[in-house]
């Protein structure tokens, strides 16, 4: 959904940050491997149960950023995607935790996972 022209003007008056060329290079020196996964919701979403499966994929995914396995979490609010999750393990060990999800397994979401690269220390903001 994008901003109204209005607020997407005024977000660019308000970056009054100057960023120098040697802080790019730092910043992208300090960058780590993570793992994007991407989740889409699938043809079984509506399925008879889906509410019981669906609730056992927040616990996991839950659980699994309380280890510390799922560094950011986002629900996606919207009839295509389901969520994004950005993992602290790699790809093949993150698409192999996504396949066990009970929504995967029940085909009712469908993931892609990627690898990326993001900076520690970046959170969202409370």
């Amino acid at each position: 959904m994008a901003s109204p022209p209005h607020l997407r003007d005024e977000i660019e008056d308000s970056l009054s940050t100057t960023v120098t060329d040697e802080q790019i290079r730092q910043l992208a020196e300090s960058a780590k491997p993570y793992s994007v996964a991407i989740l889409r919701w699938g043809p079984q979403r509506h399925r008879d149960g889906a509410e019981a499966i669906e609730l056992e994929h927040q616990r996991r995914m839950v659980s699994l950023r309380a280890d510390g396995v799922i560094a950011i979490l986002c629900p996606v609010l919207s009839d295509t995607t389901a969520g994004i999750a950005i993992m602290t393990v790699p790809p093949d060990e993150a698409q192999h935790l996504m396949d066990a999800d009970p929504c995967v397994q029940a085909d009712m979401i469908l993931c892609e996972v990627h690898p990326c690269l993001s900076f520690p220390g970046d959170t969202l903001p409370s």
